[in-house]
């Protein structure tokens, strides 16, 4: 499988910390997108850990014989108790936390986990689909068909995590496996870039501009474009080049 990729983030228009944090393996195996919360020094140092705690887990253990289901359970788990030991050690951080969405592409069957509503999609042909279902209130209503995806998208609880890494009593992490083919692309994202952007937006930019690295510049100056209210960062992989590698 050849791929390219790419990572940009921004603070946004009204915040004064970025408190996003994102990671991408110089060989393409893996790739993490956090958004952390709890105060501009706690929400920042949350997603620090959990990015940082991920990244050397799937390095530690990349070719261990562990199945790759479990190895993201087990390097999720360790994020979390990473930010909980931290908490323990600073009190006046008890309250930070962070979403995670991390892609692997291990033993030719890519898989993807996450907690809280940063999202992985794939743009294939004219259709952006997204992988992940957002751990929020707002979610479970629309699932539960009480609001519609246009009522979720104004809602004034849209933003209340049902959960995130950080908590003692965090539920099972969302773990699944998903396919690609050649012409497809991946975009892991924090909620500031949905925020401000319909998925048709999404699409329109992942369909129209080709290289990696001008498409995540656009999708961000888009979202600032249109309030830019919070931290924005993008994560894009195409799976349609010749190598692996940043184009």
């Amino acid at each position: 499988m050849k791929l390219f990729f790419t990572g940009q983030t921004d603070v946004g228009l009204l915040r004064s910390v970025n408190q996003d944090a994102y990671y991408i393996d110089p060989d393409g195996r893996f790739f993490i997108v956090a958004d952390g919360m709890g105060g501009h020094a706690g929400g920042q140092e949350a997603s620090r850990i959990a990015t940082q705690t991920i990244q050397n887990y799937l390095q530690d253990h990349w070719y261990s014989i562990t199945d790759s289901q479990v190895l993201l359970e087990e390097a999720f788990l360790a994020a979390n108790e990473a930010i909980l030991q931290d908490q323990r050690y600073h009190p006046e951080r008890s309250d930070m936390g962070t979403t995670a969405v991390v892609a692997v592409f291990r033993e030719k069957q890519p898989w993807c986990a996450h907690v809280g509503d940063s999202r992985l999609y794939r743009l294939r042909g004219a259709k952006l689909e997204q992988i992940t279902e957002d751990h929020t209130l707002v979610a479970r209503l629309m699932k539960c068909g009480e609001i519609t995806a246009d009522q979720a998208r104004v809602h004034p609880l849209r933003h209340v995590l049902a959960q995130c890494l950080g908590r003692e009593d965090l539920q099972e992490v969302d773990i699944q496996p998903f396919q690609v083919q050649p012409g497809d692309r991946l975009l892991l994202c924090s909620d500031g870039l949905t925020e401000e952007l319909s998925d048709q937006l999404i699409a329109s930019h992942l369909k129209s501009i080709r290289a990696c690295e001008k498409a995540a510049t656009a999708l961000i100056n888009a979202a600032k474009d249109r309030g830019g209210r919070d931290n924005i960062t993008v994560v894009i992989v195409a799976v349609d080049g010749l190598s692996r590698g940043n184009r």
